[in-house]
């Protein structure tokens, strides 16, 4: 906890603030799971008010994320929370299998993620990433204790 935290401090004075704000809803967005669908497939153009406009036939949606990526752009997929699981249950059936803005969806029960740890793998460019972060953040620290860094401002 303490490392995420450390990290996410980092993250904010080096301009990262959009990613973590994403990060941050995605987690808070998995605390209703009963009544939350997850919606795949979605063009790089749905915002969130266009996926909440889609779902909105089928009672009180309560909240609808759609993450995006480092430059602003849709990730493709996203949530749609409701006030009830009659709710959910109806938009699931209804919706699977439409098309949103050109694009064929899928739409099914969203899934918390396992806790624990989590493999990364050899391909893994998000962790080779990261660990590339915390390099250049070590990096710049040290440089910036060194006694001559007075001397270049």
């Amino acid at each position: 906890m303490a490392l995420s935290s450390k990290l996410g401090s980092l993250l904010r004075q080096n301009g990262q603030t959009p990613m973590i704000s994403s990060m941050l809803n995605s987690l808070r967005c998995m605390s209703t799971l009963g009544k939350q669908l997850f919606v795949g497939g979605l063009s790089y153009d749905t915002d969130e008010q266009a996926l909440k406009e889609a779902f909105s036939g089928f009672s009180d949606v309560t909240e609808v994320l759609v993450p995006v990526d480092r430059t602003g752009r849709s990730r493709g997929f996203g949530f749609v929370n409701f006030a009830n699981d009659e709710a959910a249950n109806k938009a699931l059936s209804a919706m699977d299998g439409q098309e949103i803005h050109g694009r064929s969806i899928r739409v099914s029960y969203a899934n918390e993620r396992p806790s624990g740890p989590r493999s990364f793998g050899s391909n893994s460019t998000g962790f080779r990433e990261l660990l590339n972060l915390c390099y250049l953040l070590n990096a710049v620290r040290a440089i910036s204790r060194h006694p001559l860094a007075s001397l270049f401002g």
